[in-house]
């Protein structure tokens, strides 16, 4: 499904480079739930934007059901993005004057669907949320703007899924909801990454990889290419 080979990804900084990403190599078949975790400044949100098709890696490629996804002509990526890969942010990026609703329906504006509204209106009830799908965001708790943005996510019925923090804001109960769902999601055949600092994550995820902050020579603080992977016989 998703394959990350080779990937190098580096920031400027005052002193110099930063690498973010350091020949990083990643594998997530369909059907499996992967967790990354690490502290701040690892590199795992580079690493979901560069899974996802947002930024370009340096070096490396990034290969989606066999298809290197940097080598697609800049519309066929848009699409790709808007499509195939559904992305969950930490902090929603809901469309404020939209209900909950409306924005579970926006990813049908790049690719329409007959049942787009009913579809919506089903992933609206799954997560709870019925009697506020004519809210507006402002109008909604943090759990509800979460679930709101996972619900969108899932609309276009993605191969990948690509989740950064989601559960970072939420309670117990409110994690647990996003945790459960990304779980199904993998169960019914696709491909989740999961970026967290949530401990919780290890009990739904297949397996857990971890980045860790390394030293330059020159002192810099730079982003980890130290991966340790670890299996886990997690609740699935």
């Amino acid at each position: 499904m998703l394959s990350l080979r080779q990937v190098r990804k580096t920031y400027a900084g005052p002193q110099g480079p930063v690498p973010a990403l350091a020949e990083f190599s990643l594998e997530v078949g369909a059907g499996e739930f992967v967790a990354v975790r690490g502290p701040s400044g690892s590199g795992k949100t580079t690493l979901l934007l560069v899974a996802g098709g947002f930024l370009h890696p340096d070096a490396g490629q990034v290969v989606l059901d066999g298809e290197p996804i940097y080598d697609m002509p800049r519309e066929a990526l848009a699409r790709l993005r808007a499509t195939g890969i559904g992305f969950v942010f930490q902090q929603f990026h809901l469309v404020p004057y939209l209900s909950v609703l409306d924005n579970v329906l926006t990813p049908a504006l790049a690719q329409a669907h007959p049942d787009a509204r009913e579809r919506a209106s089903e992933l609206v009830a799954r997560f709870g949320l019925t009697p506020r799908m004519h809210h507006v965001p402002a109008e909604l708790s943090t759990g509800e703007r979460q679930r709101t943005a996972l619900a969108r996510a899932l609309l276009n019925r993605p191969r990948l899924l690509l989740a950064d923090e989601p559960t970072g804001n939420l309670d117990d109960a409110n994690g647990d909801i996003v945790l459960s769902a990304l779980d199904e999601f993998a169960k019914a055949g696709g491909a989740v990454m999961l970026v967290t600092h949530d401990h919780r994550a290890s009990t739904f995820a297949q397996r857990v990889v971890h980045l860790d902050k390394v030293a330059l020579p020159n002192g810099q603080a730079s982003v980890a290419e130290h991966l340790a992977a670890s299996r886990h016989g997690g609740a699935r």
